[in-house]
């Protein structure tokens, strides 16, 4: 609680912002959305938000740890190997769409995200916790999903993104075409910049949240 506070008077000027030479060190752990499938190097979820942050005059360094395909139970296996590989200052989990797509049980999927949340987290690591819908008519089976996303955030204590295609839904679907690429599945690099609109705020805070830490320790 007391690392919120500090972030947001960092983030409101309260606090001047300590003077450190390395920039804060994100990870983004995650599948195919954050590896950038299908899309030039550029447009990728990972390039566009580095260009967000460092246009918000934000002195980062954006990690893309994306493995296309992966599930959240080959997350919970290089979890270890990336955090020691990388060394980040804060971690951003984006996992769990193909657990979707291959109708994973969500507690199976839950279980894991808590694995790899509780490794990413050691040493009071900030977190943010991306989550995806399930598109699905049957409504106890897309609460059971839409439900594990704010449980292991507040666990973790994580910031929460509940819905990485949330600004999708309100488009029609036309205007939804234009933001997924040919196969309905992957965002396009139009697609990407919707979604840093509402996943830049919140790793902003993420980065507010690494400053305040780094504030408390110089």
């Amino acid at each position: 609680m007391m690392l919120r506070i500090l972030a947001l008077l960092i983030g409101l000027g309260g606090i001047p912002a300590a003077s450190w030479a390395d920039p804060v060190r994100l990870l983004v752990f995650g599948d195919s959305l954050t590896e950038g499938y299908g899309l030039a190097t550029d447009d990728g979820l990972v390039p566009q938000l580095q260009q967000w942050l460092v246009a918000r005059g934000h002195d980062v360094e954006v990690i893309n740890d994306g493995a296309s395909g992966h599930q959240t139970s080959d997350g919970k296996k290089r979890i270890a190997s990336s955090l020691e590989r990388f060394s980040p200052d804060a971690v951003i989990v984006e996992l769990g769409g193909n657990d979707l797509i291959s109708d994973v049980d969500p507690k199976v999927t839950e279980a894991n995200l808590d694995s790899i949340l509780a490794q990413a987290g050691t040493d009071g690591r900030p977190l943010l916790l991306v989550g995806i819908a399930r598109p699905e008519r049957d409504r106890i089976r897309r609460q059971a999903w839409a439900d594990i996303w704010p449980r292991l955030a507040q666990k973790h204590d994580a910031l929460l993104l509940e819905n990485l295609y949330g600004p999708f839904f309100g488009l029609t679907r036309r205007q939804q075409a234009k933001m997924l690429q040919q196969d309905r599945i992957h965002a396009s690099a139009e697609g990407i910049k919707l979604i840093i609109e509402s996943l830049g705020p919140k790793v902003e805070e993420l980065v507010h949240e690494v400053e305040a830490m780094k504030v408390g320790t110089n």
